[in-house]
């Protein structure tokens, strides 16, 4: 029976379960240390065993930080019609891959 979890981090809630890997907002956290994730939810497969949060619960997730990386690049494009006003800026988001060890 598999146990999920609602987890919090980056302003952003993700579903997940043990052994899933995720990728999140860069995370102030070395490579290969565990950390602790803000829990919302858990639950089971079948939905017999709930515990809802009001707003976290005392039980934290543990995830391990595997690297460290940049995701794809993302062009913002600004444009105003009939001026000949063009301008592009583009950036990579700061990513971090984890991977949940224990809920």
């Amino acid at each position: 029976m598999a146990t999920f979890a609602v987890v919090k981090t980056g302003g952003k809630q993700y579903l997940v379960q043990e052994g899933q890997e995720i990728v999140v907002d860069r995370m102030a956290i070395k490579e290969k240390e565990k950390v602790e994730l803000e829990t919302l939810m858990t639950f089971d497969q079948e939905g017999k065993a709930v515990e809802i949060g009001t707003p976290l619960l005392a039980k934290k997730v543990q995830a391990e930080v595997i690297t460290h990386s940049k995701g794809e690049k993302i062009r913002i494009s600004r444009f105003k019609s009939k001026v000949r006003y063009r301008k592009v800026r583009g950036f990579r988001p700061q990513l971090t891959s984890l991977k949940i060890v224990k809920i």
